[in-house]
């Protein structure tokens, strides 16, 4: 028995770590710990609310995370910068898309907090090769976990795994400056 969004958390997270085959994981040392898709949940969840209030192009950033929903104005493309882990102040790519009216950009990785991201498997750290993840999908909970559980995995597969998802375009990048992208994410990027 718990409030109604305490409970949609809850299905949305064991969604997510269905889907990334226990990668994403609510639970932290045995105990149950959503925090991992809570920002991303909650940022998406007040972007809808301005658009059913009558806002027409929402541009929502939670921690450096993005929900965009309907138009930024007629002509004009969403761009969304992507901050380059190695070179602080940079950025590594843009994001760019018209005609849309979903779309989320999300970053996992350990420039801005260090090593953060927990594979769920140890309990601890997850050392990869990657410095960085950005999903874009139409929905921010599902990028802010699809890019937490690709970084876990690692670059190659993280990037099979991500080829696998509807919707979905990624860029990694490695700590040796490697950057790896879906096939589809040429065609966002700006």
């Amino acid at each position: 028995e718990c409030d109604r969004e305490v409970a949609e958390v809850l299905e949305l997270a064991a969604e997510a770590e269905r889907v990334s085959d226990g990668w994403f994981s609510p639970r932290y040392r045995g105990r149950l710990d959503p925090t991992g898709i809570v920002k991303g949940w909650a940022t998406e969840r007040a972007a809808r609310r301005l658009a059913e209030a009558g806002a027409v192009g929402v541009s929502l950033n939670g921690g450096g995370d993005v929900q965009l929903l309907g138009s930024p104005g007629a002509g004009r493309p969403w761009r969304v910068g992507v901050a380059d882990p190695l070179r602080p102040g940079g950025l590594a790519a843009v994001v760019s898309a018209a005609g849309v009216e979903e779309l989320a950009v999300a970053t996992s990785g350990t420039a801005e907090r260090g090593d953060h991201i927990v594979d769920p498997r140890t309990g601890r750290s997850a050392v990869t090769d990657l410095v960085s993840v950005t999903v874009v999908a139409p929905r921010l909970v599902w990028a802010d976990c699809w890019a937490t559980a690709a970084f876990a995995m690692g670059s190659r597969e993280g990037l099979a795994w991500l080829e696998t998802l509807p919707d979905v375009e990624a860029l990694l990048i490695t700590a040796g400056d490697e950057v790896r992208c879906t096939g589809g994410l040429a065609d966002r990027l700006g």
